[in-house]
């Protein structure tokens, strides 16, 4: 009976709302709009927060990195015109972490020179990196073809060298691409492996490889390059004394990552006269983000709530205009028996559906404009299933709460009054 009753007047409020088709339909362009820029906001946001975590936890959120850097009052040592600048990471600063802080698991040495890569007529600027087989576990890079470098050949300082994918299509275009013989600053080095690196920036924090990687052993990059690089200029000899230009360490878990951070860095102040090191902790910069995120959705949810709320004003003083439009209808009504519950319900029951069917339309708005912003712009965007049913829910929502004083105000009408009104 209440279900025959509750269809009635869906069927008698839909009715009515047609014989208006246009007041209608401007009606419901409020709320249309409103959730359209609820869920298009929020698929924006979502979507450039979501590449910024997955870029951070790329970084790995064990991992805690320790880069060398240049102090800004330097005193290099001068002898003539040739100055020798002594700064950075040491190879006893790896072996002091690695032993002194129990909540670190592994640490891996990285030592960077600039060289140019030679195969023939080609030529490429190469990032020499040299490093442990053990950058590949904490630095997690899909190995497209070949091996990456093993413990072999850190003991025997192979010339063996494993390139990133954008290195190997500049030189290894039309060559075999692994067994190549690579000229690297002057020394031959094997390609072994092809790696995808996947360079960039992850929330203020860069990421610790490169397109023009080349990756050999820690050990080989010592004995071929040594640790003073020497630059010259309009007479003058600059030179650098660098060991390490980076250390990456993970932390046996997430709950030992912020403690591990300090403990390093108090070690490190001891140790260092100069700060000449800087660390960046991907997890504190994932936390950040996810903050950031959050905030973020907060304050565009509540900006593309406002047309929310514009749309609900204007479905009341449509639905106030009906009611004085109607006044003579509600008194029949009255006269007849209806309750006054029941003029509440058949005028909350228009609002309703005017703000859902509203609310219905704006969604697929919602869902068409991050797909045009991702074709036409390229940035990414993502619609939340939770966006959605809230946009959905929210309209409603505005419906019933803009729709209750119109429907209170029509059955608090005096029928002797109603009937008398032209």
């Amino acid at each position: 009976m209440k279900n025959s009753r509750l269809l009635r007047n869906i069927h008698l409020g839909v009715k009515t709302l047609m014989l208006h088709k246009l007041r209608s339909l401007l009606t419901m362009l409020g709320v249309v709009f409103g959730v359209g820029s609820v869920i298009a906001m929020l698929a924006v946001g979502e979507g450039a927060s979501r590449e910024a975590l997955v870029q951070i936890r790329k970084l790995g959120s064990n991992n805690i990195i320790i880069d060398t850097a240049k102090p800004s009052d330097d005193d290099a040592s001068s002898a003539g015109r040739t100055r020798i600048s002594i700064y950075g990471l040491k190879y006893e600063d790896v072996l002091r972490i690695a032993e002194c802080i129990p909540s670190i698991k592994r640490t891996v040495p990285v030592k960077i020179i600039r060289k140019e890569g030679r195969l023939g007529s080609k030529t490429l600027s190469l990032r020499l990196v040299g490093t442990t087989p053990a950058w590949f576990d904490l630095v997690k890079r899909p190995l497209l073809a070949g091996r990456a470098l093993a413990d072999a050949d850190l003991e025997n300082r192979a010339n063996v060298a494993v390139l990133t994918e954008h290195g190997a299509r500049r030189l290894l275009a039309t060559e075999e691409t692994l067994g190549a013989v690579v000229k690297i600053g002057g020394s031959a080095f094997t390609v072994i492996g092809i790696i995808q690196s996947d360079s960039g920036n992850a929330g203020g924090m860069q990421t610790p490889d490169r397109d023009t990687d080349a990756y050999i052993p820690l050990t080989t990059a010592r004995e071929r390059f040594g640790d003073i690089y020497t630059q010259r200029s309009d007479g003058s000899q600059i030179s650098e004394l660098v060991e390490l230009h980076q250390i990456i360490t993970e932390a046996s878990s997430l709950a030992d990552v912020e403690a591990s951070a300090q403990a390093i860095e108090a070690m490190l102040t001891r140790f260092h006269k100069k700060k000449s090191y800087r660390l960046q902790v991907p997890l504190a910069l994932l936390r950040q983000a996810e903050t950031t995120k959050r905030n973020f959705n907060i304050v565009l949810g509540s900006i593309a709530g406002i047309s929310l709320l514009v749309g609900g004003i204007g479905i009341m003083n449509i639905m106030l205009a009906s009611v004085t439009e109607r006044t003579r209808e509600i008194g029949i009504r009255r006269a007849i028996g209806a309750k006054r519950l029941q003029i509440v319900a058949q005028f909350l029951i228009e609002t309703v559906v005017l703000s859902m069917t509203g609310g219905a339309i704006g969604v697929g708005f919602g869902v068409l404009i991050p797909w045009i912003i991702t074709r036409t712009a390229g940035m990414p965007t993502l619609v939340t299933p939770l966006s959605v049913i809230v946009s959905l829910g929210v309209s409603m929502l505005v419906g019933m709460v803009f729709g209750i004083y119109p429907a209170l105000r029509a059955a608090r009408l005096d029928p002797i009054e109603a009937l008398r009104h032209e």
